[in-house]
């Protein structure tokens, strides 16, 4: 009988990246319970932000939480995009996922920052607070769905591409009706500034993802 070497990943560090995602979520949803129900229910009504994010803290320990899983997710499913497309530059980069998460992390605090310094030029500061407090919300929100994604790619079914490229597609989509939905709500505020925002909304809001697209491609 000739026996076949078996080579077997192990998925540890993973493991204990999601376990630590699971653990935020639930440690969020135990210290904030009404914050969080009405977090979750964001798809179906905008309460979240008229009684628990009125005041639009950003900064507060519910959204710290969750941000900190978003940065974890997201950059676990975009490692596993380059897992499987492209594997070499795993082989020759073991420190690959550290550096997408750095990447992610200040890529979105560097737009950020600009972010507000262009709300505080233009003197918009109480539209895109509330539109990046909502833009913060929806895309915590999506994170979970990033969660539930990477547990069904990494343990359950083998993804392919196309498979990669539809889940994507999908959250980009939800984003898309999320951001959609943000611009209707601030309505009068977008109309009285409207010049303004067209200005940021192409300088930060589209820009930097085309830069960074070409950058990667």
């Amino acid at each position: 009988m000739q026996y076949l070497e078996r080579h077997t990943e192990s998925l540890d560090w993973v493991t204990l990246l999601l376990v630590g995602c699971f653990v935020l979520f639930t440690f969020a949803r135990q210290r904030y319970p009404k914050r969080f129900q009405e977090f979750i229910m964001l798809p179906i009504t905008n309460k979240y932000f008229l009684v628990q994010g009125r005041n639009d803290e950003i900064q507060h320990p519910f959204n710290i939480l969750l941000f900190v899983a978003q940065v974890i997710s997201v950059s676990l499913f975009i490692f596993l995009f380059f897992k499987l497309n492209a594997p070499d530059m795993l082989e020759n980069n073991p420190w690959l996922f550290v550096q997408i998460c750095t990447g992610y992390m200040v890529f979105v605090h560097i737009k950020f920052v600009l972010e507000k310094i262009i709300g505080a030029i233009f003197s918009m500061d109480q539209l895109i607070n509330s539109y990046l407090y909502q833009k913060l919300s929806y895309r915590n929100l999506l994170s979970m769905i990033f969660f539930i994604g990477n547990l069904l790619f990494f343990y359950v079914v083998q993804p392919t591409q196309s498979v990669l490229f539809i889940f994507a597609l999908s959250v980009l989509l939800l984003n898309g009706i999320a951001l959609f939905y943000s611009y209707k709500t601030n309505g009068n505020l977008i109309l009285g500034n409207f010049f303004y925002f067209i200005l940021y909304l192409c300088a930060l809001e589209i820009s930097p993802y085309i830069i960074l697209y070409k950058a990667l491609v």
